[in-house]
């Protein structure tokens, strides 16, 4: 009796559906927040390349997260209104993922603002984990172009020069391979919770 309970528990859990996540491309999400020469991209969408410079003077490069899950987001350090709240949550994030192989990374979008020595203060006020939470500064058109043609969470047209902004909620979700695999309001606590739903799944996916 033991072990037949133990054969349909077993066949139960083989034949249950595997949870798995989409893998965005720009034809998937809003036309307000892609480039128009990009709408129609249907797969093979992957983060570009960039080389940036984070709170320790450290460049930081696409390899920094080869072979890896992380999370990004774009705030500013002199933001009043949503970053502070994406800050926040995005460290809960860092504290609920510390013993996972998961990383953050926040952009910049004051770059001219946010100096290194900027990050570092802004970093040691946050409790910002250097090892597991890059804050990125750089050149301004590069990030501007990662939010708009990588990450696909700009809101407005723009050439990324001296009066171009950017001011997003988003938290976007990267596999392993670069791709976008889900995004979240930063702003809200149960798109977090789904967030890190999100993260296991996505981490079981890559379990044999």
């Amino acid at each position: 009796m033991f072990f037949s309970a133990i054969v349909l528990s077993s066949f139960y859990f083989i034949l249950q559906p595997k949870i798995t996540l989409p893998i965005y491309s720009p034809n998937m999400v809003s036309s307000e927040l892609v480039e128009e020469e990009i709408q129609y991209v249907k797969k093979y969408h992957k983060i570009s390349d960039f080389s940036l410079t984070n709170q320790n003077g450290d460049t930081i490069t696409q390899d920094y997260y080869e072979n890896k899950i992380y999370i990004a987001d774009f705030f500013f350090t002199t933001c009043p209104t949503i970053c502070p709240i994406m800050t926040e949550n995005m460290y809960k994030i860092q504290e609920k993922t510390i013993e996972k192989n998961v990383l953050l990374v926040s952009y910049s979008v004051t770059p001219e603002i946010d100096s290194v020595s900027q990050l570092k203060k802004y970093a040691i006020e946050k409790g910002v984990k250097d090892n597991k939470w890059n804050l990125l500064t750089g050149d301004k058109k590069q990030i501007y172009d990662l939010a708009r043609r990588s990450y696909l969470v700009a809101k407005n047209d723009g050439d990324g020069g001296k009066y171009d902004m950017i001011h997003t909620e988003n938290f976007v979700l990267i596999d392993k391979e670069k791709r976008i695999r889900g995004f979240y309001d930063g702003t809200s606590e149960e798109e977090m919770e789904k967030l890190l739903i999100d993260v296991e799944i996505l981490e079981n996916s890559y379990k044999i």
